[in-house]
């Protein structure tokens, strides 16, 4: 399944460099699993436009209250989720 998301633009710098590996969304409108590609879309929230610039991410793992670490079971809101991505490429 592919999800197509707003990404705001200090954001997806940090995940197109490298630097962000994880998405934190809300899980109640989505169905998020593994192997699901994740779009994120750069946005601009001052302008409330999409610049253009797209990145595809798989995910790798969920993380929420339904599918709890160490931490998440009463530190994680159960309306949202974390997500591990890495960089979808050609052919995988």
């Amino acid at each position: 399944m592919e999800h197509r998301v707003k990404s705001w633009p200090e954001l997806f710098e940090a995940t197109l460099s490298g630097a962000k590996r994880h998405e934190m969304r809300r899980a109640s409108d989505r169905d998020y699993r593994v192997g699901d590609i994740l779009v994120l879309r750069e946005y601009d929230p001052t302008a409330k436009a999409y610049s253009g610039r797209e990145l595809r991410m798989r995910i790798t793992y969920v993380t929420s209250a339904e599918f709890p670490c160490a931490l998440s079971g009463g530190g994680l809101h159960p309306d949202y989720c974390i997500l591990s991505v890495v960089e979808e490429r050609s052919g995988t």
